[in-house]
């Protein structure tokens, strides 16, 4: 049994390692995807705007989301035919997030997962299927009524899921400046870290650099942490335990991206002292 990583680049460095699994020389990328989506829900006045990587090795897809401009399209013309070991080690955070979900998404498929519950998100409009996704997200949170949720990566669906159930929500995101309530969102993750009873992050702190300082800031406070994500959802996964107590786990093909049912996956894990999440 390997031990649990304590941050992103070790556990990037145990996979090249072989710790994980097989080599990473001996997968390759056989489709990679550069991806810009807008979506604005009918009920609100927001348009989120959503770039992402997808590498596509065997059976699995690794994702990860990043910010305008930090990846090209042209970095897919030569991706595919890749080794990941190559991709792990490629001077782009997004790039070497993607790889290193893509990896462990392909040796330990979420749907094999003896550990995820599987959660079907029902067939319907964005609407829908986002307040569903949400809605799960938030099933994850065990909290006392008046807690204070520290919510970093915000969206208005999963700001009114934490309300409804009794949670006091803290905002935080680098490119929203208000709620759709009209609640201003701070941009310092450190305001809201320093109140938060309980916190939940998107995966794209994972390519922003933050998630290592949120797992730290969560394992040393005992705060509950639930992730939710899309990207490197295979990547938050290893450090269930280390730090992260709850995962909704969104593997390709992302709710915004299909109509019909489809699938995610939720895990829990007890805070370090062994009391519940």
């Amino acid at each position: 049994m390997t031990s649990s990583p304590r941050t992103v680049a070790e556990l990037t460095d145990a996979v090249l390692a072989g710790v994980h699994g097989p080599a990473p020389a001996e997968l390759t990328v056989t489709s990679a995807f550069w991806l810009y989506h807008t979506t604005r829900l009918a009920s609100g006045n927001v348009t989120y705007h959503n770039h992402y990587l997808l590498l596509r090795v065997g059976d699995a897809f690794g994702a990860c989301s990043f910010e305008a401009g930090e990846l090209a399209p042209r970095f897919c013309e030569n991706a595919s035919g890749l080794s990941l070991d190559k991709l792990l080690r490629d001077e782009s955070t997004p790039v070497r997030t993607a790889a290193l979900d893509a990896y462990l998404a392909r040796v330990r498929p979420h749907r094999d997962a003896h550990d995820a519950e599987r959660v079907m998100l029902p067939t319907g409009t964005p609407e829908v299927r986002a307040e569903a996704r949400d809605a799960a997200v938030s099933g994850l949170l065990d909290i006392a009524p008046g807690a204070k949720v520290a919510l970093i990566g915000v969206v208005n669906p999963l700001v009114a899921a934490i309300r409804e159930r009794g949670g006091v929500c803290l905002p935080c995101d680098l490119n929203l400046r208000t709620t759709a309530w009209g609640e201003p969102v701070t941009d310092d993750m450190t305001e809201v870290l320093a109140e938060a009873d309980a916190v939940v992050a998107t995966g794209m702190t994972l390519s922003n650099g933050t998630f290592d300082l949120i797992l730290q800031h969560c394992a040393g406070h005992q705060v509950p942490l639930t992730v939710y994500a899309q990207s490197g959802s295979a990547v938050a996964r290893a450090f269930l335990g280390a730090g992260v107590t709850g995962l909704n786990a969104e593997p390709f093909t992302f709710s915004q991206f299909s109509a019909d049912a489809t699938p995610m996956y939720r895990y829990r894990a007890p805070l370090a002292n062994g009391a519940a999440a």
